[in-house]
């Protein structure tokens, strides 16, 4: 108890504690809408398109990258989900190309025209968060604060909306709800998220910290408010816990939090097995 109080008294440890509680719980949120529209995947595929955009801002020394990053994640969010029910290409097959694509792009500008000497850790660091979220500044915390409130204040005022384009879109759609819109709202707030997951976990352990609450609660509630609570709940602890760990143990931080919650997904898939 005293080891965490002592690094409490240090504002990046409290940053990254803020930081990381705000960007769990507009996750768990997301994941639970992502699962039930069978979009999982789009979370990994947005994150190696903000890995490849990431790459750029970098080569042209951005002070701040998510002036480039966050617009063209969001774009790329809405031509994968318009284009995923519209297009030639779809589903999987338009995120597979899409992610592929950006990640091969992303490393090779970084190995072409980077000017760094470390360009493996600053690999690592994008694709693990390996320790960024411990070195965020205070003005990158206030914007996860706004775009956090913006992901929650969203989900709350357009729940019911969401609720019925995410279980039923045709069924929505023929009640009078502007189904185009909402998927743009749920493009944008994955776009949003996946940016800022980047600083927590990276850009390739993203989709655990989205799936792994929905999947886990699925396991033990039924209905979609319990669901969407218990995901919220299970996110913010394990990644509490995982972050607590990582700062106490000098351990990774995303593979830290995305283990805990392997851990906590199989004690609620238990749960779940013996109470049927």
């Amino acid at each position: 108890m005293k080891d965490i109080h002592i690094y409490l008294s240090y504002p990046f440890v409290r940053y990254a504690i803020v930081v990381g509680i705000l960007i769990a719980l507009c996750s768990s949120l997301l994941g639970v809408i992502l699962v039930l529209k069978r979009f999982s995947f789009i979370g990994d595929g947005l994150s190696h398109v903000a890995f490849g955009a990431v790459a750029v801002s970098t080569v042209f020394n951005l002070t701040d990258n998510m002036v480039l990053v966050l617009p063209v994640t969001i774009i790329a969010a809405i031509l994968l989900l318009k284009g995923g029910s519209n297009g030639k290409i779809k589903g999987d097959a338009s995120i597979t190309m899409m992610s592929v694509g950006a990640m091969a792009f992303g490393y090779l500008v970084m190995n072409v025209f980077s000017s760094g000497s470390n360009l493996a850790g600053d690999v690592c660091t994008t694709l693990f968060g390996s320790t960024s979220i411990l070195t965020l500044t205070k003005e990158k915390v206030i914007l996860c604060v706004i775009l956090s409130i913006f992901v929650i204040s969203a989900f709350v005022l357009f729940y019911n909306k969401i609720f019925a384009v995410t279980f039923d879109e045709n069924f929505a759609n023929a009640t009078g709800i502007d189904t185009q819109k909402y998927n743009l709202l749920i493009a944008i707030i994955i776009a949003i998220i996946v940016v800022l997951a980047m600083n927590l976990v990276g850009s390739l352990l993203i989709s655990a910290l989205v799936v792994f609450p929905a999947l886990a609660s699925m396991c033990v509630f039924k209905s979609f408010l319990s669901v969407t609570v218990s995901s919220a709940i299970f996110s913010v602890v394990c990644t509490a816990l995982g972050l607590f760990i990582s700062i106490l143990g000098g351990s990774p931080v995303g593979a830290t939090i995305v283990c805990i919650d392997i851990f906590a997904f199989f004690i609620f898939y238990l749960i779940g097995k013996t109470g049927h």
